[in-house]
């Protein structure tokens, strides 16, 4: 197979029914769920397993083209691994994205973009220190009427990951020096955690996201806002043009092994 320079193709508009039906569903299930166990050594294949995931009751020759590249990349670039370092900094960072539609930013390509049910992808990357140590990329749960909507869900995600790592550190008795700081490229969510004022202008949003807004007012989270263009959580939110992923991925820490 000849290597390819990322997972999928920036013009890859995977659907059900998009073609005609694969003639062998066990294979695609099967090489898709050992994809699934990559994806926890391998973050940057993170978004397109996810994709094909989402076919696994009824692929088609289209979605198993776009597992063939899946497998195409990793031969490519098989010498490379995810670095996990020493260092004295412990501090927990998370950036965080869900992507929606909106033409002046990058990350908004995909909000309501899967054409069989409009729902949003959500995604994040959790550092602590310099190391990478969680990062997901998912169909969020229910449609978002707008941007911000599903911005704000996404962080729910993330803080939930966050909560977790904190208790686990805590039962590991590793001290964090500060509070985790959530990078978030949407204005809107980035206002509505820290302003109570804005709740009751989204009252459609589901009562069990606002739990964001507690953890910021009781000080143990710090949102803050981030340029597209240095949102790492990109990479797992929408197919990328091959340089602006081969960029990201070396902020994910994968590097070739020694």
């Amino acid at each position: 197979m000849k290597p390819v320079p990322s997972p999928i193709t920036t013009s890859a508009n995977l659907h059900l029914g998009d073609s005609p039906f694969f003639d062998d569903p066990v294979r695609y299930r099967q090489l898709v769920g050992a994809l699934q166990y990559v994806t926890l050594s391998r973050p940057d294949i993170t978004f397109a397993v996810n994709k094909v995931c989402q076919f696994m009751h009824s692929p088609t020759e289209n979605h198993w083209s776009a597992v063939k590249r899946i497998l195409r990349y990793l031969q490519g670039t098989s010498s490379l691994g995810l670095r996990i370092q020493c260092a004295s900094d412990t501090r927990l960072h998370a950036y965080t994205d869900a992507t929606f539609h909106d033409v002046n930013a990058y990350s908004d390509a995909d909000w309501a973009g899967c054409p069989d049910d409009r729902r949003s992808t959500g995604g994040y990357a959790i550092y602590l220190g310099s190391n990478l140590v969680s990062w997901s990329a998912r169909k969020q749960r229910t449609v978002s009427l707008s941007s911000t909507e599903s911005e704000y869900k996404a962080l729910a995600d993330t803080v939930a990951e966050l909560t977790w790592l904190q208790d686990l550190l805590g039962e590991l008795r590793v001290s964090l020096k500060t509070a985790p700081t959530l990078w978030c490229d949407n204005l809107g969510a980035t206002y509505l955690s820290a302003n109570p004022v804005f709740h009751a202008r989204t009252k459609h949003v589901e009562v069990d996201f606002h739990f964001v807004r507690e953890k910021v007012a009781q000080g143990k989270l710090s949102v803050k806002f981030i340029s597209t263009n240095d949102q790492i959580a990109d990479v797992f939110t929408k197919p990328l043009p091959s340089q602006r992923f081969i960029l990201l991925r070396s902020k994910l820490r994968l590097a070739p092994r020694p």
